[in-house]
């Protein structure tokens, strides 16, 4: 018999094991690799356990950032109620602590709530002596940084008609079954990073990831594959978020690590701006207070550059 004959017989004997291997349990495995994300391990100040490799990492910080999620975005609440997955800035924690590119600082609703209410219990005088929570211990968050995912597809591909296709003959149903099954679940995120002091965009990146699942294959025989036999649930479509944030990250680390503030010529950022209209007061120096402002030629008009 012609190799290209046998090729039915084989794929549903494959089916078949397949199948079979869904059946066997396991014992619990604690640190699975299976289970893991891209963001994986443990941060403790600059310390780190377990990391993945692929994260960027920088030798000191670059200052306090704090995360600032659009919870009212359509993306939010996709994530939170379809996926049901935690908020991003969970996910993104660990990862700035792993990188040790910055010192998160906490800002959210919950935590700025219970730093309140020790305050509170302070000024109550229901706390021990010497328990110091008085004013002026609260570390200012220099910038802030706003995830967003810009793209998410649970079910990019599809190979079932395809596979049934190509082979033919009565496999072809087993093939369509397990080439309809075969998920590809892509995602996008993009980051932002704004100086919390001025309002200025600093940094802005874009990360992608994707992945093939089979897990729904069991799932087109009905009863006879009873809980299916997928490597994902409910918490594939976060495991590419995940690795679409990092990779989002590591775009932005390695772009700051060459960051050179942007400038307007012959003036500061908001004095009026260089595509003047007709009629316009003309264009002023601008400092923060306290700043010395920069020096303009003696010669220089609204439109004059700067003394080197």
């Amino acid at each position: 018999m012609p190799s290209f004959a046998r090729l039915p017989l084989a794929a549903a004997a494959g089916a078949a094991l397949v199948l079979l291997g869904g059946c066997n349990t396991t014992d619990m495995q604690m640190g699975s690799a299976s289970a893991k994300t891209m963001a994986t391990g443990s941060a403790a100040g600059e310390a780190t356990d377990n990391a993945s490799t692929q994260l960027e990492r920088c030798a000191s910080p670059m200052g306090t950032v704090s995360l600032v999620e659009n919870q009212s975005a359509g993306w939010y609440t996709i994530l939170r109620n379809e996926y049901k997955l935690p908020p991003t800035s969970n996910l993104l924690r660990l990862l700035i602590q792993q990188s040790n590119c910055f010192v998160v600082v906490e800002r959210g609703a919950a935590g700025m709530n219970a730093m309140s209410r020790e305050r509170q219990l302070m000024a109550s005088g229901e706390m021990r002596q010497g328990s110091n929570f008085g004013a002026g211990q609260m570390v200012a968050s220099d910038y802030g940084m706003s995830p967003e995912i810009v793209f998410n597809n649970s079910n990019a591909g599809g190979a079932g008609a395809a596979l049934g296709g190509l082979v033919g003959g009565r496999y072809s149903g087993v093939l369509s079954a397990v080439g309809g099954n075969m998920q590809t679940k892509e995602a996008a995120a993009m980051l932002t990073l704004i100086d919390n002091r001025s309002g200025v965009q600093v940094a802005a990146s874009e990360g992608s990831a994707s992945k093939t699942d089979f897990g729904a294959f069991g799932a087109a025989f009905g009863g006879s594959a009873a809980g299916g036999i997928g490597g994902y649930t409910n918490t594939a479509q976060g495991k590419v978020i995940a690795a679409a944030f990092m990779d989002a990250y590591n775009q932005m680390v390695r772009s700051l690590r060459q960051y050179k503030a942007q400038t307007v010529q012959g003036q500061g950022l908001g004095g009026g701006g260089r595509l003047t209209v007709d009629g316009s007061a003309p264009p002023q120096q601008t400092s923060a207070p306290g700043a010395a402002p920069a020096k303009r030629s003696s010669t220089g008009s609204s439109g004059g550059t700067t003394k080197k």
